[in-house]
């Protein structure tokens, strides 16, 4: 078979001009490389008829030769919209569910003429971290396959790094991008929060989700990035921004940058292993003319308790349309409207989103919404403040993306410290509005990969590439 799926977004568009090979060649090179390695359960539902026949389509046309894009096979997180494949947000409550319209980012996906292979799996309705809360069961990590490969975005960081699409979409909501990509040995970003459209996205919690790239290398990231973000009037929350181009300050040195690095990330929570490739980072970053501080923020140790609070009360209010009556499933033992509302709910969730659904519910009810919910997101705007404070002196804030790297399948993390602090390590980013971008910084003894956390500003991605490339080219 062939490996044209092995080689940069570029090369395989030079092939596509010169005639060398067609869409098709790719596409079935991705279901071949999907099926060979099918027991990494990285997709929920297939569009192998209809991408090869839409494949064949493109390859009857003339090659788009300023579009990079054109013709590349992309996988799509199974908790956005696309009309006529199934998504099923890994859940038996959507498990037969067919959106009859794309959400915003497909649309743009296929005015590029990049071709979808299928939904991939994650947890449940987007919660967890693991992956492992999913239906149709946990994916598994390509680097070793007794491993989480992390969550929620847990299929297409698996898709991407076990190289069966060059492209994928995640969604991030409290870390679903960069944890797993770290886990993985990927890169994912999650934007600013308003960069790209949330329509067609199905909520989780609503002031913090955000669809985001993962691919192999930061070139190709910000060159998909390029192609998803924008305003939209069917999200309101979409924020109107100048035309850009994110590849654009890639190559370029670092000296002279300010970098700081909260000293509540590097605690000795964090494995000593990851601590040690933090450092290299940080002898790299200083011996390139970059400055290099640890510093003291507020609020970070704040930020788990306002996303439970938070996260779970929006969840609460989004999942409310789930009831068995318009779409989804609906249970069939019932002798009322009230028990139809109550089984449906009961059989079609999983414990992990019953339980968010639960708390958020308790969190909102009556005088409960302005002692936890209106306080979280008072100290929430704190948080927002204390990095706009930090970012009037410095470029960037580092860190490890994860406490350890990826654990066996079958191996909940004992440690609430390290739990807690693997939220820590990501949430903030969500609370802030802020772009996160997860790069690999190295692996461990046994070849587990390792993620360096790279912070920007508001709308700063195209910054964040330019530290993020330059780091990538130094640690390879």
């Amino acid at each position: 078979m062939n490996r044209y799926l092995d080689l940069s977004i570029p090369e395989i568009h030079e092939l596509f001009v010169n005639h060398k090979i067609t869409p098709v060649d790719l596409v079935e090179e991705c279901y071949h490389r999907i099926e060979e390695n099918s027991d990494l359960n990285c997709f929920i539902t297939l569009n192998k008829s209809e991408a090869l026949e839409y494949a064949k389509k493109l390859g009857e046309e003339k090659v788009e030769e300023d579009n990079l894009l054109w013709g590349i096979p992309i996988a799509i997180k199974d908790n956005i919209s696309t009309k006529n494949i199934r998504t099923t947000c890994a859940s038996r409550m959507l498990e037969n569910y067919v959106p009859i319209y794309d959400a915003t980012v497909v649309e743009k996906i296929k005015s590029k003429k990049m071709i979808i292979i299928g939904k991939t799996n994650m947890d449940e309705f987007a919660m967890g971290s693991t992956s492992r809360t999913s239906y149709f069961g946990a994916p598994k990590n390509p680097i070793d396959k007794t491993k989480i490969t992390g969550g929620s975005s847990g299929g297409s960081a698996a898709c991407i790094a076990g190289a069966l699409t060059p492209l994928a979409l995640g969604t991030d909501t409290g870390g679903s991008i960069r944890q797993p990509a770290s886990y993985t040995g990927i890169v994912g970003m999650k934007p600013t929060y308003g960069r790209v459209s949330r329509y067609g996205l199905i909520a989780f919690a609503s002031s913090l989700d955000q669809i985001g790239p993962m691919t192999r290398n930061v070139y190709e990231n910000a060159l998909l990035l390029n192609e998803i973000v924008g305003k939209d009037k069917k999200d309101l929350t979409s924020r109107e921004c100048e035309r850009e181009d994110f590849t654009r300050f890639i190559g370029k040195d670092i000296h002279g940058m300010k970098i700081a690095i909260p000293n509540y990330f590097v605690s000795n929570i964090v494995s000593n292993e990851i601590i040690q490739k933090l450092d290299h980072v940080v002898e790299i970053l200083k011996s390139n003319g970059a400055e290099v501080d640890y510093i003291d923020m507020k609020y970070l140790d704040q930020a788990v308790t306002l996303y439970q609070i938070i996260a779970m009360g929006e969840a609460s209010s989004n999942l409310a349309r789930f009831d068995g009556v318009k779409f989804g499933y609906r249970s069939s033992q019932s002798d009322s409207i009230e028990e139809m509302y109550a089984n449906t709910r009961c059989e079609g969730f999983g414990s992990e989103v019953k339980r968010r659904i639960m708390v958020g519910s308790y969190l909102l009810s009556g005088e409960n919404a302005k002692i936890y919910y209106d306080k979280a997101l008072a100290i929430r705007n704190a948080m927002k403040e204390e990095f706009d404070r930090v970012f009037q002196e410095y470029d960037f804030i580092l860190g490890p993306t994860t406490t350890t790297v990826a654990y066996n399948l079958d191996e909940s993390l004992d440690d609430p410290r390290k739990s807690f602090m693997d939220d820590v390590l990501v949430i903030p980013v969500n609370m802030a509005g802020l772009p996160g971008l997860n790069i690999p910084m190295g692996e461990n003894d046994d070849h587990m990969p390792i993620g360096l956390h790279i912070i920007g500003n508001r709308l700063e991605e195209a910054r964040m590439y330019q530290i993020a490339s330059f780091l990538e080219n130094k640690l390879k």
